[in-house]
């Protein structure tokens, strides 16, 4: 029996304690979260709206590597000219980058 209040009186001592240990866990994870989750979050939308706003003429980068300037657009799909009369159809959620219609090469 003096087993059972010792332990209930030390129990409501240990929530404190409870919380204590529990404050730098939560300090890590809004670190984490403002660090790195949220910026991620950031980048995913704007590349999101990036590849919605493809335009005809737009110059395209896919994921796999191709570039090309873009011929036609569709809902899911775009047509990318790679070379002279040369034509791929590329699905849009592959598309790694659009460079702005009036960007100068990096050589020049």
């Amino acid at each position: 029996m003096e087993f059972v209040i010792l332990s209930a009186a030390a129990g409501g001592a240990g929530g404190s304690a409870f919380f204590v240990q529990l404050f730098p866990l939560l300090l890590i994870f809004v670190v984490f979260y403002f660090f790195l989750i949220r910026p991620q979050q950031k980048r995913a939308k704007a590349h999101e709206a990036k590849i919605a706003a493809v335009q005809k003429n737009d110059e395209v980068v896919t994921a796999g590597g191709l570039m090309g300037k873009v011929t036609k657009v569709a809902d899911e799909y775009v047509e990318v000219e790679i070379a002279p009369n040369v034509r791929v159809k590329a699905v849009k959620s592959t598309i790694a980058n659009v460079q702005p219609r009036n960007a100068k090469a990096a050589n020049d």
